[in-house]
């Protein structure tokens, strides 16, 4: 559970510094990145799944790029459900969803050691 938390923690840290620093992203407050991050998440898990899925055949054929694309439709997605935060565009939110994916394996990796969990070996 903790590392759930540090997680989700993580999560809005990189959502709040990607709209304090990126044009076209827009987050005012850490309430509204932490509400961001758990929308965000929960797209995650529900919805991008079936996007991927249904867009193998293409994502094989663009070696994956179309990835970055589905990323930035959720993150996208994520900032329709979530009061004051705003993504200007289609570009803003795939850069947005690229560095907030970059941020939270960078602070993962430093809080959580190689094995992604609190406490770990």
């Amino acid at each position: 559970m903790t590392t759930l938390v540090v997680k989700w923690l993580v999560y809005a840290l990189a959502i709040f510094l990607v709209g304090q620093f990126l044009p076209g992203v827009h987050v005012p407050d850490y309430t509204t990145a932490l509400w961001a991050a758990l929308v965000l998440s929960v797209v995650n898990v529900v919805i991008r799944p079936i996007l991927l899925l249904i867009t193998f055949p293409i994502n094989v054929l663009s070696l994956g790029l179309l990835t970055f694309v589905v990323n930035g439709l959720m993150f996208w997605l994520a900032a329709t459900f979530v009061v004051d935060f705003t993504v200007d565009g289609f570009w803003p939110a795939v850069l947005g969803a690229f560095v907030v994916s970059v941020i939270v394996t960078v602070l993962d990796r430093l809080l959580l050691g190689k094995d992604g969990k609190v406490g770990g070996n």
